[in-house]
């Protein structure tokens, strides 16, 4: 598998017991999707790797308490300490109406209401307080400001965003 093919959906981030568990920080506003899983892929040395879980439960919100099969030692534990964990793609909950994922209007035309069609969404940037798409028009990058009251509809049938953005703030790029 892929990173590409998967979405990250947390990290190993403490041992629970001396018998090999772990509690993995979920990055996710429902935990509880997640509770039975038959399995997860870790990340090990840049590579996605299969861990087949023999039981788990929600610890305190946000944390899955895991037991990995053949996992039985703080040693096998220690092994995994803060690697990543990811699912595939395919495992994501559909979205409708105007929820999306970031990875999922990548490619998707941004349209202002006034000005129309201006650029092509390439990455969203949510390292910074306010998620921004990256849109490039020819040659020019533009930061637009993901803010609800801006959106308008998430057209995935022909994979457009449509917002109603404040007058000047495409304006000030072009």
């Amino acid at each position: 598998m892929r990173k590409e093919e998967c979405f990250y959906l947390g990290k190993i981030a403490k041992k629970f017991s001396f018998k090999g568990e772990v509690l993995a920080y979920l990055d996710t506003d429902e935990p509880e999707l997640y509770e039975n899983l038959e399995s997860v892929f870790v990340e090990c040395n840049k590579h996605l790797v299969p861990f087949f879980i023999e039981k788990s439960s929600l610890h305190k919100n946000d944390f899955l308490r895991i037991r990995f099969e053949d996992m039985n030692t703080e040693e096998d534990a220690d092994a995994i300490m803060g690697n990543a964990i990811y699912l595939p793609l395919s495992m994501l909950p559909k979205l409708s109406g105007n929820k999306f994922y970031f990875h999922e209007v990548i490619g998707f035309e941004i349209e202002d209401q006034r000005l129309g069609v201006f650029g092509k969404i390439v990455a969203v940037n949510d390292t910074t307080a306010q998620p921004l798409f990256e849109v490039l028009n020819g040659e020019i990058e533009m930061l637009i400001p993901m803010i609800d009251h801006f959106l308008v509809k998430i057209d995935r049938e022909n994979k457009k965003v449509i917002m109603n953005l404040p007058e000047g703030l495409v304006e000030m790029y072009l």
